[in-house]
């Protein structure tokens, strides 16, 4: 089910909405079911899309835990830029 999800997370045009909610969904169901340990991190960190279900899936109590700290603050810096340039030219 990650090899799927990966694939549908390269190509979105190859599935419909409804089939990746599908996917999204069972994966949902499984991890919520998955263990935690060695052998779930390592299917986390070898599929990122299903480390990203897996971290939304957490996001109450964890925050963006699995994602690298550059990437999100980078993301938030970009996100002040655009406000900032918005509320400049009125946009």
């Amino acid at each position: 089910m990650a090899s799927l999800i990966e694939r549908l997370e390269r190509q979105p045009l190859r599935a419909s909405a409804a089939q990746y909610r599908g996917v999204a969904q069972l994966l949902d169901s499984l991890l919520a079911q998955a263990a935690p340990g060695a052998e779930l991190d390592a299917l986390l960190g070898a599929s990122p899309a299903l480390a990203e279900l897996y971290e939304n899936q957490h996001y109450a109590q964890a925050g963006l835990c699995r994602s690298p700290l550059e990437a999100g603050l980078n993301a938030e810096l970009a996100a002040a830029a655009a406000l900032r340039h918005a509320a400049r030219t009125g946009a």
